[in-house]
Parts: structure tokens; C-alpha cells; sequence
């Protein structure tokens, strides 16, 4: 059975330090069996990188915040990426962005400023939300015991690459209720497309690139991307295909991925 210290010996073990901007992708089932179960996980997280780091997590409302219930609540709506976001944001001392699909959560010494003002923004992931102060952090991903194609932040890539391919060009009308019970009317708009599905085929390239190494916590392989090496990839790669995730253009070009697979890092 894992135990708070042995997780902890991991995490220092995984080549990520107490100061780094760290948001988590996680799988608690991958972790295996844990003395205080999920409880324990996020003290062992909040406690490595929430006195001098930050720790982030994203708390999404995609699919429980539409038109047809328009409205989310900072504290009220409940994440739908499993427990360990769900039961972190509903810890003392944490913060939530105020986006109504896209919201994340930190801890942290400057967890406010992190999460301040992503309600600005009509798209989920604008270059100055959460999502891209990750990057001008120089911050990383850990997929705990996740896989990357479950990787928000190559959304935000695509985002900020090309909005109008990878975002609706038409809003939804959505409310978000802040902490005090204010209520204020959104237009959102939403993701588009199956790219994420593609997402798993980039660790070769990030591989390549420098921007991936893999860990373990537990009994969870992990995964940890430092997020500007990551974003400056798919952006060349981009650059080179704008298709690249689309899944009709992938449909007509097997062949690109096979050649992308087979590059080995340098």
C-alpha cells in the first residue's frame, strides 16, 4: 500500500521541484491502493508544491455547462475529470478561475493572480487565461497516471494557433455565479472537433523535442510535459501542417503519423 511518504518520495524522485508551476492530469485509480485513498494524494501534491510552486488542476464543466444549463457556479458545479480534481477544489485555501467550461483550480502563493480574470474570455482557453499563464510560467503537466491525448492545454495550443478552427464561431449565452453570488450572462464559445484524439501521437515528437520525460508515483506511469517546450512544438508542427489534428486530413494522410512515430529523440 501506498503511504503519504512513499508518494512523496516519488514525487521528489520525478524531477519536478517544490518551486514549479505544476498543473495535474490525474488518474486516482492508476495510483493503485493508498492509505487515506485520495485525501492523502492531494496532501502529498499540496503539500510539495503548494507552499513554494503552485499547484494547479483543471476543474472542467464542459459537459454539464451548456445551453440547455447555462449556468456555473465557482462553487457549486462539480468538475468532470474525476475525483481528485473535484475533491481539490473544495479544499480550504483554494482558488477557482470563474470560466464557466473551462475553469481550473491552484493553490499557492499567488494562486489569485493565477486564476484572475479567465471569466474575460468568450473562448475556453485564450492566450491570457490560466492556460497561457502556464506557459509564460515555463510550468509543466504531470499526467498522473494519465494519458496525454487528455492534454486541455494542446487545445489552448490550437486556441491561440487558429481560433476560428478549433472554436466555435457562434456563442452560447452562459452565467457564472462567483463566490459572493454574483451572477453574470457569458457569451462562450465552445471546442470543436475530435483533435484530442490525435493528442496520445505527440510523444514522439515531444520526445524528440526535449519537452516530455516519464516518471512513476506509485503504481501510475507517468508522464511529465514541460509546457513551453510542448507548446513550441505543436506550434512548429503546426506551422508545417496546419491540419494536423483534423481528423478528416488524418484520415487521407496515415502515412504523416507513421513518419512522425518513427522519429527517435536526438
Amino acid at each position: 500500500m501506498h503511504t503519504y511518504l512513499s508518494l512523496t518520495n516519488d514525487l521528489a524522485q520525478s524531477g519536478l521541484r517544490p518551486e514549479d508551476s505544476v498543473l495535474v492530469h490525474s488518474s486516482m485509480k492508476a495510483i493503485g491502493e493508498v492509505e487515506g485513498r485520495a485525501d492523502t494524494v492531494l496532501d502529498v501534491l499540496m503539500d510539495y508544491f503548494g507552499r513554494r510552486g503552485l499547484l494547479v488542476f483543471p476543474t472542467l464543466t464542459w459537459s454539464n455547462v451548456n445551453a440547455a444549463q447555462p449556468r456555473f457556479s465557482v462553487r457549486e458545479t462539480a468538475s468532470v475529470v474525476g475525483i481528485l480534481p473535484q475533491l481539490f477544489r473544495q479544499r480550504p485555501g483554494v482558488i477557482r478561475s470563474l470560466h464557466p467550461t473551462h475553469s481550473v483550480a491552484a493553490c499557492g502563493a499567488d494562486a489569485g493572480a493565477f486564476c484572475a480574470g479567465h471569466e474575460r474570455f468568450q473562448s475556453p482557453c485564450a492566450r491570457q487565461s490560466p492556460w497561457g499563464k502556464l506557459y509564460d510560467r515555463k510550468g509543466k503537466i504531470l499526467f498522473l497516471g494519465a494519458s496525454i491525448a487528455h492534454n486541455t492545454f494542446l487545445h489552448a495550443v490550437e486556441e491561440w494557433f487558429d481560433l476560428d478552427a478549433t472554436v466555435s464561431l457562434d456563442t452560447q449565452q452562459l452565467e457564472v455565479c462567483d463566490e459572493a453570488g454574483r451572477v453574470v450572462s457569458l457569451p462562450s464559445r465552445r471546442h470543436t472537433g475530435g483533435h484530442s484524439q490525435f493528442y496520445d501521437l505527440m510523444e514522439a515528437p515531444f520526445l524528440a523535442a526535449g519537452a516530455l520525460t516519464r516518471c512513476r508515483i506509485g503504481d501510475a506511469a507517468c508522464c511529465i510535459l514541460d509546457a513551453r517546450a510542448a507548446a513550441d512544438c505543436t506550434r512548429r508542427m503546426l506551422l508545417e501542417n496546419p491540419q494536423l489534428f483534423i481528423l478528416e486530413w488524418n484520415h487521407d494522410h496515415p502515412q504523416f503519423w507513421a513518419q512522425i512515430q518513427n522519429r527517435r529523440p536526438e
